[in-house]
């Protein structure tokens, strides 16, 4: 099963389980997005094509980091002892896809996450 949606201006093909580098919203770490501009629609049997969206059909994510790259532009003119150095930070929100539903299917469950064995508090000093 995949999806093709569109977020911004870009489009990402997805499978339940895979990983995107999306445009950045504002979202907490571990917050499920939804994601209803599906384009395309694959179960293997069969494949809905949207005109232009799939009506009904969204992508399920879930936020896994905010990573950063740094982009970096020089220009240099020889011999003129003229250099200019630009830098550039483009944000990203990425996702990691957990459910693709078709029209009609209702949103899962959150699963619960496993409990952190809280640390044992230390021994007091005598």
């Amino acid at each position: 099963m995949y999806a093709i949606f569109e977020d911004g201006s870009r489009q990402y093909r997805v499978e339940p389980g895979s990983t995107v580098k999306i445009d950045f919203r504002e979202a907490q770490l571990g917050q499920r997005l939804e994601l209803p501009k599906v384009l395309l629609l694959s179960t293997g049997a069969d494949t809905v094509i949207g005109r232009p969206l799939v009506e009904g059909a969204r992508v399920l994510a879930e936020v896994i980091d905010f990573p950063r790259v740094k982009t970096l532009t020089q220009r240099l003119r020889r011999r003129k002892a003229s250099r200019r150095l630009k830098g550039h930070t483009q944000p990203h929100v990425k996702v990691k896809i957990t459910h693709i539903l078709n029209a009609g299917e209702a949103t899962p469950a959150e699963e619960p996450k496993p409990a952190r064995p809280e640390a044992a508090p230390a021994p007091a000093a005598s």
